[in-house]
């Protein structure tokens, strides 16, 4: 009986172990697939935003080129960081806390930037909005100076 028991344990441990993997391969495999369409899309967008920068200058107002590239320049900067923590996952399979509330925080300075642009933000918004951002960034603060790393 003990070693009919024995050979179910060890027949569904290495079947449990094949499926994990193959889970952790199709995850590496959907990882790469991210990354690679990140870059790709970070390229394009690095090009278009070089390209671009001779119609800055020829914008009826300069203003509203300046929003444009400053737009395209943030949204280059949050792929970057998306790009950034899945190659961090990559290399030590978890992504760091840090990483994500930079991406965070990359993305609500741009959101606050694009609505000073579109002078659509009351002072009381820009204080909330001031406010999210020091979270983010005091959380941030917060996950380096306790992160596992430092701690062990």
């Amino acid at each position: 009986m003990n070693g009919r028991n024995g050979s179910l344990t060890s027949s569904s441990s290495v079947s449990q172990d094949l499926l994990l993997q193959a889970y952790r391969r199709a995850i590496r495999l959907v990882f790469n697939l991210v990354v690679v369409a990140l870059l790709v899309g970070l390229f394009v967008g690095t090009w278009r935003t070089f390209l671009e920068l001779g119609l800055t200058l020829t914008e009826p107002t300069v203003r509203l080129g300046l929003k444009e590239l400053i737009t395209n320049v943030l949204s280059l900067v949050i792929v970057l960081e998306l790009v950034r923590a899945f190659v961090e996952y990559f290399e030590v399979e978890r992504v760091r806390l840090e990483i994500l509330l930079e991406i965070g925080i990359a993305l609500a300075l741009r959101e606050l930037l694009l609505l000073l642009y579109e002078a659509r933000l009351s002072g009381m918004d820009l204080f909330f909005w001031s406010l999210g951002i020091l979270a983010l960034v005091a959380g941030r603060t917060l996950a380096v100076q306790f992160s596992p790393r430092r701690a062990g």
